[in-house]
């Protein structure tokens, strides 16, 4: 038995939170950079000060000549330290990118996690990451230490800075309140326009040969009419805050100016004073500015933050394995199985029982929506089942290494999919290092080789993408069953198989259904035609969500043409299996 550790365990950092601890050098270089250069950013008034009030005074070139030297070097470190962070927060968002792909990979290629949004909040919160948001946000604690200079100065110039900062810090806040729906509300509209254009591009042909193109046309412009509305409202938002902070900026400074010109007439300050106190004030505030600026970017990377951890979570409460158990070569079983859809409540199929031994192959019949190709998903580890087990070897697929056992299954959707890329690599399951001869072997299998070797390439002729060579139906499930019986996997899960094949192609079928029983395999077979049932040494019949009958292919047969002469079966009752051994 495999032993199990589970890493999402009660108080444990969210997955992102995780990623991002990993950064903890980089970001503590960051904040000593941010030191570094808000302490140089005291160069500027000082200067003022010392200019104003020493080198005007004493008409002395040289302490002018060292006062520019020394402010030269001050902005020099000051530039190279603001492009180490940022160049360091490039390289952490690397890191955060390079600790989740992993995971969002396997969120995009598990069904139901939403893994093409979670590759978009990734780009979206690796893209704030690098961006100049994070630089704000740790120049932000420094405001209070700048207030406190200007307090020094004069505490009239403290208390204006003091207002106008908590005015500025007000609009940050209204720029969160406000704009918070309309970030969700772009990114959702967003998402929605990218689903519908990859549905238009990967369904053209149909949606060209029966003349939708006008209804999927209104369709695209009424979800991008909200797309760019969402994004105007957006827009309009930012720009206006935008504006509004740099006008109460530009006021701030010179209203300090002001005040600072009312105490050199009162003869409580000096002129250098003054003008460096309005650069002090202005320093001070820059950051709640360019957060203002940046705030669209900070609230769609915390609504990526947010979904992010939603999606990863459910991958971090999957099991994780310590040891691998050996390649199934005995037995399929469910037992007492119900098929949920991972993205919904409704039960599909209920009480399902159901083994399938090295050897045999099992035809699962019913009418259309009985729930046939739900079963299939469950067969072939696609979908969970919400309620029982299926085991290979007594064995439950949660028990065994993912690519372990996606090496022991051959499946074969209702759907043909083919990937961009060549025939070959179609039929090696895309892998990289994949054998030519495992490759032509599975062709062969399938009864594909002769067709594959009459196409432009071969085995090398590219299929998919907009250049890609266009197989027909039946050639598409030719290499698609050639990929299922790539690696003579034990258990087959076949669909619809021969669904757009002509005769000869169902003789192959046939012919490599043989094979693979006679080198060990378990089939399950899903098919409406019953001259393919011949092939099988039992029926499992489903109808109306549960298991109607289930037995030896010839007492089940039997049972349909004695029960009714027509197609229908909701006469049928549950019944007993006809031999020992299965689970009902």
């Amino acid at each position: 038995m495999a032993t199990l550790s589970n890493p999402a365990t009660a108080g444990e950092r969210s997955p992102v939170a995780r990623a991002i601890a990993h950064c903890r050098g980089a970001l503590a270089s960051v904040l000593g950079f941010s030191v570094l250069t808000n302490l140089l950013m005291l160069a500027g008034p000082l200067f003022m000060l010392q200019v104003y009030d020493r080198v005007l005074v004493s008409g002395s070139f040289p302490t002018l000549a060292g006062l520019v030297l020394l402010l030269v070097l001050a902005y020099v470190f000051q530039g190279l330290f603001d492009v180490l962070r940022g160049r360091i927060m490039v390289r952490a968002a690397e890191v955060v990118d390079a600790e989740l792909s992993g995971p969002v990979q396997r969120a995009l290629l598990r069904e139901g996690t939403g893994g093409s949004q979670a590759f978009r909040e990734l780009d979206q919160l690796r893209g704030f990451i690098a961006g100049s948001g994070p630089p704000a946000l740790f120049d932000l604690p420094f405001l209070p230490i700048f207030l406190v200079l200007c307090w020094l100065v004069h505490p009239l110039i403290g208390t204006v800075a003091l207002i106008g900062g908590g005015v500025l810090l007000a609009v940050a806040v209204l720029s969160e309140l406000g704009g918070r729906r309309a970030a969700e509300t772009l990114v959702d509209q967003g998402g929605r326009r990218a689903e519908l254009a990859d549905s238009v591009r990967r369904n053209g042909g149909l949606i060209t040969a029966m003349g939708m193109q006008g209804a999927f046309a209104r369709r695209l412009s009424a979800i991008n009419d909200g797309f760019l509305a969402s994004a105007r409202r957006a827009a309009d938002l930012s720009s206006g805050l935008g504006a509004l902070s740099k006008i109460l900026r530009m006021l701030l400074q010179s209203l300090v100016l002001a005040a600072g010109a009312l105490l050199v007439i009162d003869g409580q300050m000096t002129g250098g004073a003054m003008v460096a106190s309005s650069i002090l004030v202005a320093r001070a505030v820059a950051p709640i500015e360019t957060l203002i600026a940046n705030w669209r970017g900070l609230l769609a990377a915390r609504i990526a933050y947010r979904g992010l951890n939603g999606r990863l979570a459910q991958l971090s409460a999957l099991p994780t394995l310590a040891t691998h158990l050996e390649a199934p070569r005995r037995q399929l079983a469910v037992i007492d199985g119900t098929v949920v859809a991972p993205s919904g409540r409704q039960v599909i199929v209920d009480r399902l029982g159901l083994v399938v031994e090295a050897g045999t192959a099992v035809g699962v019949i019913g009418p259309s929506g009985a729930g046939k190709s739900a079963l299939g998903r469950v067969l072939a580890g696609v979908w969970p089942l919400a309620r029982g087990q299926v085991t290979l070897d007594g064995a439950s697929y949660d028990q065994y290494d993912p690519t372990a056992l996606g090496r022991a299954i051959g499946y074969m959707p209702q759907t043909t999919e083919l990937f961009a890329g060549t025939i070959a690599e179609n039929i090696a399951r895309m892998a990289i290092d994949w054998d030519s001869e495992d490759v032509i072997s599975a062709a062969r299998a399938a009864g594909a080789h002769d067709m594959i070797v009459t196409l432009p390439l071969g085995y090398d002729t590219c299929i998919g993408g907009p250049d890609g060579f266009a197989l027909s139906g039946g050639q598409q499930q030719r290499v698609a069953l050639a990929r299922a019986l790539y690696g003579d996997p034990f258990l087959l899960v076949l669909d619809e198989p021969n669904a757009n094949l002509d005769t000869v192609g169902e003789a192959a079928l046939v012919e490599a259904i043989a094979t693979a029983k006679a080198r060990g395999a378990a089939i399950v077979l899903i098919t409406h035609r019953p001259s393919l049932t011949q092939s099988c040494e039992s029926l499992l019949l489903l109808a109306d969500g549960l298991q109607r009958a289930y037995g030896r292919r010839d007492d089940v047969m039997r049972r349909l043409e004695g029960g009714a002469a027509r197609p229908a079966t909701a006469g049928l009752k549950v019944v007993e299996p006809a031999y020992s051994g299965v689970p009902t």
